[in-house]
C-alpha cells in the first residue's frame, strides 16, 4: 500500500477531537511511519500577514493574504507549506508527487512575502505523524478513509467543504457512513 500523495479522509466517528472531519494530505509514507498535513483547518487567527509579521520577514505590496492551517499536533510551532509542483525551494523542497510537494524552510515564505513562490500554496502550523504500522492500525479500525488527492480538491475546494468533497469523489455520501468497521 502506498499512500504518498493520498488522502486521508477521518471518518466522522474520530476519537480524536483534534482530527474530526480532517482531510489530511500524506506527504510521506514508508514502513518508518507516516507524516501528513491538515488541509481543512484554519485557524481562527492567524493568517500569513500576521506570520511574517512574527518572523520579521519584510513584506511587499503583492503578498498574498493566505490562512494559516493547524497542521496537526505534532510540532505545533513549526511551519510546514503544501504547494503545487512548479514551485522549488533553493534550500530544501520535498517531492511528494508530480502534482505536490512540501517545503519547510523559511525561504518560501519569504517568497510567499515578495508575492513570490507557488502558485497554489496551503500554510500549516504543524502535522500528523504515525509511527510504524500506526496508520495502517487506524485505517483498519475504519478511523480513515483514502482517496487520490487532486489540486483542485486540495488547493480550490473551500476549506469547510473539503472533507465532503474528498468522500464526493469516493462516491460516498457523508449520511452513509457508519462509525463500526464490519466483517464479513
Amino acid at each position: 500500500m502506498d499512500l504518498n500523495g493520498k488522502l486521508l479522509i477521518a471518518m466522522p466517528e474520530m476519537g480524536d477531537p483534534r482530527f474530526a472531519y480532517s482531510v489530511i494530505f500524506l506527504c510521506a509514507y514508508s514502513e518508518e511511519g507516516a507524516m501528513g498535513l491538515v488541509i481543512n483547518k484554519p485557524t481562527d487567527d492567524l493568517r500569513l500577514t500576521n506570520l511574517l509579521e512574527q518572523l520579521e520577514i519584510t513584506q511587499s505590496d503583492d503578498a498574498r493574504d493566505i490562512a494559516v492551517h493547524f497542521g496537526g499536533p505534532v510540532e505545533h510551532g513549526r511551519g510546514f507549506v503544501l504547494h503545487d509542483y512548479g514551485y522549488h525551494s533553493s534550500i530544501s523542497t520535498l517531492d511528494v508527487t508530480e502534482d505536490f510537494a512540501m517545503t519547510a524552510t523559511l525561504d518560501i515564505l519569504e517568497d510567499l512575502a515578495q508575492g513570490r513562490g507557488p502558485g497554489h500554496a496551503i500554510i500549516t502550523l504543524g502535522y500528523a505523524g504515525w509511527g510504524p504500522g500506526q496508520l495502517e492500525g487506524e485505517i483498519a479500525q475504519n478511523a480513515w478513509l483514502t482517496c487520490e488527492a487532486d489540486t483542485k480538491l486540495v488547493f480550490e475546494t473551500p476549506d469547510a467543504m473539503k472533507w465532503e468533497a474528498a468522500l464526493k469523489k469516493l462516491g460516498v455520501s457523508a449520511l452513509t457512513l457508519s462509525a463500526e468497521a464490519g466483517r464479513a
